[in-house]
């Protein structure tokens, strides 16, 4: 991987709409350098026998299965209704 410098470190913090000083670049640059340093020992590890997971945890499916059932109708659902029109309830106006 290609070494992070100083200039790409201003160029990010432009294009981040960042205003760095050059302290502060240099400070970022060796910051930067080092994470990358250290993600790069992951390359030295052997991975062949791992399985690749979409996460870490085991997560299980708690709700329950989705399927089709009768439900009531529109009459029976608008039946006690103290206002309804056209197939729908009717509410008192919240916006004048």
């Amino acid at each position: 991987m290609a070494d992070i410098t100083k200039e790409n470190v201003k160029h990010v913090a432009h294009l981040a709409r960042l205003a760095i000083t050059d302290e502060e670049a240099e400070k970022f640059t060796k910051q930067l350098s080092k994470i990358v340093d250290y993600a790069e020992m992951l390359n030295e590890l052997d991975t062949d026998e791992i399985e690749p997971t979409t996460h870490v945890l085991d997560f299980k499916n708690v709700l329950r299965k989705d399927e089709p059932k009768q439900w009531i109708t529109q009459e029976e659902a608008l039946k006690n209704a103290p206002d309804k029109k056209d197939g729908h309830f009717r509410v008192p106006s919240v916006m004048e």
